[in-house]
Order: structure tokens, then C-alpha cells, then sequence
């Protein structure tokens, strides 16, 4: 009888100790995998270089994002952080886990009257075949939306805290014209644990307009990154 105990607690202990696995940060292949006309900088930014037009896309770490709003990353469970979950973890939790999967997209012009980069037409493809599109500004509304409790109290300040963040931090579909640079993250839901490389697709990006300013020369970019993956026990 004691025997058959030890046989089905050992059991137990099997099954529910297991290991699941969380991804490090995004980082940029190599330039040979990038395609022509591509560079890698050292900060892990990936650059388009199309003659005097330069368009851009970093990954963003939690770390570096807390860092940049600060205040609003530093009040646990409350923080406002709307791309993070700021210093907040959970309960037992070694980690704090992704809220999003950030990136900030820079467009430098200096070679046409104007460029047009719509972040709504960009998709981030991973290479087991996972897609994740990128979130608007109401896509993100909506999501916080129900954090606001019926817009009462402190619940509805943290809301517009989160609301005003993302207003002047996103990037929004604009034109660039000539002369001029923009920058702003685009965001996408969080990457899947099992995800280890991932391809960025900005499509569509307009180059050249006919006067009622319908794009008649339009380019596709691609952008490529990789994270490592790690093992955790999981019980």
C-alpha cells in the first residue's frame, strides 16, 4: 500500500513539473538576411535606405520604455505605462511578462514632396506562421477600456494618463514631406512563447502621387528579427 502511495505522489510531482518557454528581447538578423539596400545598426535599428529616404524600425524593451516614462512605470499594479505593465509582476512571478510587442518606426525623407507609411497596413509574421497585426489607437482604446471602471475615479485619470501617452507617442498615418523626419512606435499584440524570429511587413508605402493624391509608385519593405528562447520550470 505504501508503495503504490509513493508510486502516485511521485506521479503528481511529474506531471505537474514541466518546463515552459519565454522569448529575450527582439533583435535584428544579420544585414544578409535583411535583403539589399538594408543596413543593421548597433542599437538594433534596421534601415531601408532608398536612396535620400531612410525608413526605420527599432525594437523596444520594457526596460528602455519604462525608462522613457518613468513616472508612469513605477507604481506597481497602478502604473500607466500603456506599452507595459510597468514594475508591476505577478504574484510569484520571476518576470514581469510582455504587455505588447513594441517597435519605433522612424522615416526620414529627403527624396520625394512626400511619403506615406500607414502602421495599420503592417503585420508582423513569425516563422512557425504566426501573424499579428499592428493596433491602432483605438484598437488600444478599446483594450483599455474596460480598466477605466465606468470612467470613475482614480480608474478614469489612469485611463487618460494611458490615453495621452499613446496620442503623442504612436505613430500616426501621416504624410512625411520633404525635408521632414517622424518617428513613433507602432505596437503589436505580445509574441507568442514558442515565437523565436519574426518578419515585419510595411506595405504599401507611398512614394509618388497623382494630383488628387492617389499613390502611383508604392514600395513593399520587410524587416527581420530573432529573439532567443529560454526554458523555465513551470509547476
Amino acid at each position: 500500500m505504501k508503495k503504490c502511495i509513493a508510486l502516485f505522489l511521485s506521479s503528481v510531482v511529474l506531471a505537474g513539473c514541466g518546463y515552459r518557454l519565454y522569448g529575450g528581447p527582439l533583435r535584428p538578423l544579420d544585414e544578409a538576411y535583411q535583403g539589399p539596400d538594408v543596413q543593421v545598426a548597433d542599437d538594433g535599428t534596421v534601415t531601408h535606405v532608398l536612396g535620400r529616404l531612410e525608413i526605420s524600425l527599432r525594437p523596444m524593451t520594457d526596460e528602455e520604455l519604462n525608462h522613457q516614462f518613468a513616472s508612469a512605470s513605477n507604481k506597481g499594479k497602478f502604473s500607466t505605462n500603456p506599452y507595459t505593465y510597468g514594475n508591476w509582476k505577478p504574484m510569484g512571478a520571476k518576470r514581469t511578462p510582455s504587455r505588447f510587442t513594441v517597435f519605433r518606426l522612424t522615416v526620414k525623407n529627403y527624396a520625394y514632396p512626400k511619403v506615406f507609411v500607414d502602421p495599420t497596413k503592417m503585420v508582423m509574421v513569425s516563422e512557425n506562421g504566426r501573424r499579428y497585426r499592428s493596433l491602432s489607437l483605438e484598437d488600444l482604446r478599446e483594450y483599455y477600456y474596460p480598466f477605466a471602471l465606468a470612467y470613475a475615479g482614480n480608474a478614469y485619470g489612469q485611463f487618460e494618463e494611458r490615453m495621452d501617452i499613446l496620442k503623442r507617442t504612436l505613430y500616426f498615418p501621416n504624410p512625411v514631406f520633404s525635408g521632414q523626419k517622424r518617428e513613433g512606435y507602432v505596437v503589436f499584440p505580445p509574441l507568442d512563447d514558442d515565437v523565436r524570429r519574426v518578419t515585419v511587413y510595411v506595405e504599401d508605402v507611398g512614394l509618388k502621387f497623382d494630383a488628387w493624391g492617389r499613390p502611383i509608385e508604392k514600395v513593399d519593405l520587410r524587416f527581420r528579427f530573432e529573439r532567443e528562447l529560454f526554458k523555465e520550470k513551470s509547476f
